[in-house]
C-alpha cells in the first residue's frame, strides 16, 4: 500500500465503550467483538497510518448516567467513568498484542502498574515509531466526555482527522431510528451542524474541533473494513468540515 494514497495519516479513532458490549448476554467486553475492532484498526495501522485510540467506558460505567438514585456525586462518578475505559484500553492493548500490533496505553489519570502517563510529546514519539497508542482516563478531569478528550488530543497531537465510530453511519437531520424519511448528509460545514442542532460531538469537542479545524468523520464500523475505505478517501459516512 503506497502512502500517497491514504488520504488520512494521523487519525484520532473515537470509540464507544457499548461497541464491546454483548448485545444478547449483557457483559460489559465480547470478546469476538474486541477481536473484531482489533483487525479493523489493525488494516489501517498495517498501511502505515498513525493511530490513536480514545475509547469511552459507557459499557461499564457511564459517568452521571450511572449515578442514578446514588449519593455519589459528579466529579466522583466522572472519575469512575475514565476508571473504565482504562479497563476497555487494556482490554484493546491486549488483544492488539495478540495480533502483533506494537500498541502504548497513555493514561490521563497516573496509574503507573498499568499504564504510561500521557505525555505528548511520548505520545507523539510512539506515532513516530509506529505504535499505535491507546489514550485512557479521558482529559484526566471531571465534567468533560471522552469526545472532548478525542478532540483535545486530536489537536494536541495534529491529527488529520477525528474518526467517531458510531452505531448510526453518519450524520442526519433527525433520528433516522425514529424517522425513515431521515436524510442523511454526505457533508455538512461546521456552521450547519450548530445552525441545525445535530448531534455530532458534545459543545465542548465540537468546538475545539472548529477552532483548530479539524474534520469530524462519522461512520459505522457494522460492515467489515469501512474505516480504510474511509483511509483511502472513499465517501464513507459523513465529513463534518470548515
Amino acid at each position: 500500500m503506497e502512502n500517497s494514497e491514504i488520504k488520512y495519516k494521523r487519525i484520532i479513532l473515537k470509540l464507544s465503550g457499548e461497541v464491546l458490549r454483548n448485545e444478547e448476554d449483557g457483559e460489559p467486553i465480547d470478546a469476538i467483538t474486541l477481536n473484531n475492532i482489533c483487525e479493523e484498526i489493525k488494516q489501517i495501522h498495517d498501511m502505515g497510518v498513525e493511530v490513536g485510540v480514545v475509547i469511552g467506558g459507557g459499557n461499564i460505567f457511564r459517568g452521571i448516567q450511572g449515578l442514578q438514585g446514588c449519593t455519589i456525586d459528579r466529579a466522583t462518578g466522572d472519575y469512575m467513568g475514565m476508571m473504565a475505559t482504562v479497563i476497555n484500553s487494556m482490554a484493546l492493548m491486549a488483544n492488539f498484542e495478540n495480533l502483533g500490533v506494537p500498541v502504548r496505553v497513555l493514561t490521563a489519570v497516573r496509574i503507573d502498574k498499568v499504564a504510561e502517563p500521557y505525555i505528548l510529546r511520548r505520545a507523539i514519539r510512539h506515532l513516530e515509531k509506529k505504535r499505535l497508542i491507546i489514550l485512557a482516563a479521558g482529559t484526566g478531569n471531571p465534567y468533560f466526555s471522552t469526545d472532548t478528550a478525542a478532540a483535545l488530543r486530536g489537536s494536541e497531537i495534529g491529527a488529520d482527522v477525528i474518526i467517531k465510530a458510531t452505531k448510526v453511519d453518519g450524520v442526519y437531520d433527525k433520528d433516522p431510528m425514529k424517522f425513515e424519511d431521515a436524510k442523511k448528509f454526505e457533508e455538512i460545514s461546521y456552521y450547519e451542524v450548530m445552525r441545525q442542532r445535530l448531534k455530532v460531538m458534545d459543545s465542548n469537542a465540537f468546538s475545539l474541533c472548529m477552532d483548530n479545524k479539524i474534520p469530524i468523520m462519522v461512520l459505522s464500523m457494522k460492515e467489515k473494513g469501512t474505516i480504510r475505505r474511509a483511509i483511502l478517501g472513499e465517501k464513507i459516512g459523513t465529513i463534518v468540515h470548515s
